[in-house]
């Protein structure tokens, strides 16, 4: 948190391209320009910081054996913002709840991604009611 309101919002690069790191590593250097860019005007760093802490706060899973809706929940097993195996978790505890598992390390899906074709088909099926064979 603290490198949050530090960093958050400044013009230091260095700051900005840690967390464009973590969030999308296989980015191109123009999708790593756009979200430094993103990053350093999207918010004040106190503003930031509260947005991550609530964030890091929040815990539904007691609740998710009561959510009584078609569920997909979509995850890529190498993120590293959102480790892959509580995506599962969630997906587990919702009744019915559907996991889509996706290749590849971004937190933040880009649109030249090789996934972005096989998401698009899932939400399709999903939407439609369909029960697509892809879905582990």
């Amino acid at each position: 948190m603290t490198l949050v309101r530090t960093g958050w919002g400044s013009d230091n690069p260095a700051y900005r391209q840690m967390f464009t790191s973590m969030f999308m590593p296989d980015g191109s250097d123009i999708d790593m320009r756009f979200f430094n860019e993103m990053q350093r005007i999207s918010a004040n760093p106190e503003d930031a910081a509260a947005f991550i802490a609530a964030g890091l706060t929040i815990d539904v899973t007691a609740l998710a054996p009561y959510v009584q809706v078609p569920t997909l929940v979509i995850h890529r097993r190498g993120d590293a913002i959102v480790p892959f195996e509580l995506g599962r978790e969630i997906a587990s505890l919702i009744p019915g709840a559907r996991l889509l598992p996706l290749e590849g390390n971004n937190h933040v899906m880009l649109p030249n991604e090789p996934e972005v074709e096989q998401l698009n088909r899932a939400l399709e099926d999903f939407l439609a009611g369909d029960e697509p064979v892809a879905y582990r």
